[in-house]
């Protein structure tokens, strides 16, 4: 009982104007509604009342920054869109739909820094291309839009947060006092949380990313992340120089002796794993022109990973200047092959299929492995030369028919010693390293090194691995190959190009006409020509007996 007074002075404490209340409502004829029960520690608690503040606090600015705590940034050729999220373990998240992200641990904060890679800008990215000596001032200007962009995330984010914490804050308490309070401390935890980002800042963390998604792989595409960090200035050189060294190989060749092809010589430009490297389409294009290339033919893995996001980086194939036929390479998908398919001027060899392009008549087949990633699957041996018996056999029915093939085209030698004695000349690759032999039976298997000095691999080792491709040189009679010339541009760092005539040993002066099947290289060359980057050729001749040395694949 002793409660009860207790009870109601606090009742009366808390509301002074309940006796006039109570008198209005019984001189309007209603009921009051009864009062519950009250005790003394009814009153919440001081530190449940901030608990419920800073949750208040938490949830506005989230929905503050959910709604409008992000900007869209150019940095550099992309398009990107920058937003701070809550964390408990900071860092940075770099989004690359659909090929995956890559996670920095560059600060220990609260809040993490979200990078969505939105797309490429095609006009950028051209312009990139067309003029590769922008490739210098390409990181500083990298730096200023992320510089730009994160100082315009902040001034976004700040206000986000304390419009959101306040809002939130008085739709709930009904202050403006406390939707005040809520406000500024948003303010004063955001302000924290950049100063402890900025006290924990990891500027080396890009030299250890993590990776997902399909991006898990690319530590083993391109090896460790510092040399690719180290050599980047020496890719930019390169690549400005790169074009510049093309130009100049058709003046070089006016040196080259023995065999002078005439204008009815069907020539072909043979291209081997470009592996996603953008130069390569430069090049082929100066090839083409310089060489007056009637047909080109491409042995697979002009893709790294052959996901949809890569298709884009075969446009240019339609604009080369000559037909183009594609196998498919273990890096190449279906998805890949469809889109080429779809092209025009593209012929896509597979199961066997043959087709008569520029005068000659060729059939392929795809890879039938597809390995992104590099993995060695059980079985994969097996599968090659199964794929190459099946185009033998679909070769030897074009035979019966009258209508034999003159070139076969598939990516990995293996499965091209498979068709030995069945056509005369195979082109192959997957090496990423140029060699020539004839088999037991009299075919010339024809092994073409990486026209992408191996994508970005070409950075992995201590030397960079050569950009190569050949022009082959057939007669448009006999459909037999008369000589071909390797052209070699130096990798990364070097500013190199060769050219080397070489001849089959049937055409070499004094030999025998017939293809030898002894099964031994028969690529001695008869010229070398070097251009230097001032495009001069130095017209050195080495002996006829040396043989151009095969390069390891790196």
């Amino acid at each position: 009982m002793a409660r009860v007074p207790t009870a109601v002075m606090n009742l009366i404490h808390r509301f002074p104007r309940l006796p006039q209340a109570l008198t209005r409502r019984h001189r309007s004829g209603t009921r009051p509604p009864a009062a519950p029960a009250l005790t003394p520690g009814a009153r919440p608690r001081p530190w449940v009342r901030a608990l419920g503040l800073v949750a208040v606090v938490m949830l506005g600015a989230w929905l503050g920054l959910l709604v409008v705590g992000n900007v869209r940034v150019p940095v550099g050729p992309m398009d990107t869109t920058m937003t701070l999220r809550p964390s408990f373990t900071g860092g940075t998240k770099i989004n690359v739909s659909p090929l995956g992200a890559l996670q920095l641990d560059s600060h220990i904060a609260p809040v993490r820094l979200d990078v969505n890679v939105d797309q490429l800008d095609p006009e950028r990215a051209r312009a990139l291309v067309d003029h590769p000596e922008r490739l210098s001032g390409l990181q500083d200007e990298v730096t200023e839009d992320i510089a730009r962009g994160t100082a315009d995330l902040a001034v976004r984010s700040c206000v986000a947060v304390v419009t959101g914490a306040a809002t939130l804050g008085l739709l709930v308490y009904r202050r403006p006092r406390r939707a005040l309070a809520a406000g500024g401390l948003a303010l004063g935890l955001l302000a924290a949380s950049g100063g402890t980002a900025y006290a924990t800042w990891n500027p080396d963390s890009v030299l250890e990313p993590k990776f997902s998604g399909l991006l898990s792989s690319a530590p083993s595409l391109v090896g460790d992340a510092r040399s690719i960090v180290t050599e980047f200035d020496v890719y930019q050189k390169e690549l400005a120089r790169l074009v510049t060294n093309v130009t100049k190989l058709y003046d070089a060749t006016s040196t080259l002796p023995v065999y002078q092809p005439d204008p009815t010589t069907i020539r072909v430009l043979h291209v081997s794993d470009i592996h996603l490297n953008p130069a390569s389409w430069k090049i082929i294009a100066s090839l083409v022109e310089q060489y007056r290339v009637d047909v080109i033919v491409d042995s697979g893995d002009t893709m790294d990973h052959g996901t949809a996001a890569e298709n884009g980086f075969l446009d240019p194939v339609e604009d080369l200047g000559a037909p183009y036929v594609w196998v498919r390479g273990n890096h190449d998908s279906l998805v890949t092959q469809r889109y080429l398919d779809r092209m025009r001027n593209v012929h896509v060899l597979d199961d066997g299929r043959a087709r008569t392009i520029a005068g000659l008549r060729f059939a392929g087949i795809g890879d039938p492995q597809f390995t992104p990633d590099r993995t060695q699957r059980t079985g994969a041996e097996q599968s090659q030369e199964l794929a190459g018996a099946r185009l033998a056999s679909a070769m030897r029915d074009q035979k019966r028919a009258g209508t034999p093939v003159d070139v076969a085209v598939v990516h990995e030698p293996s499965a091209a010693r498979e068709v030995d004695g069945t056509v005369p000349l195979v082109l192959s690759g997957h090496l990423h390293r140029e060699d020539t032999e004839v088999m037991r039976y009299g075919t010339r298997l024809r092994i073409e090194g990486s026209t992408g000095g191996s994508g970005l691999r070409a950075i992995e080792g201590t030397y960079p691995d050569p950009i190569e491709t050949s022009i082959l040189y057939f007669d448009r009679d006999t459909k037999r190959l008369q000589a071909w010339d390797s052209i070699e541009l130096g990798g990364l760092g070097l500013t190199t190009a060769e050219v080397s005539r070489h001849l089959p040993e049937e055409n070499q002066p004094g030999a025998d006409r017939s293809p030898s099947p002894s099964g031994t290289s028969s690529a001695s060359p008869s010229g070398t020509s070097s251009a230097s980057p001032s495009g001069s050729p130095s017209g050195t001749t080495p002996s006829p007996a040396s043989a151009t040395p095969s390069r390891p694949r790196s």
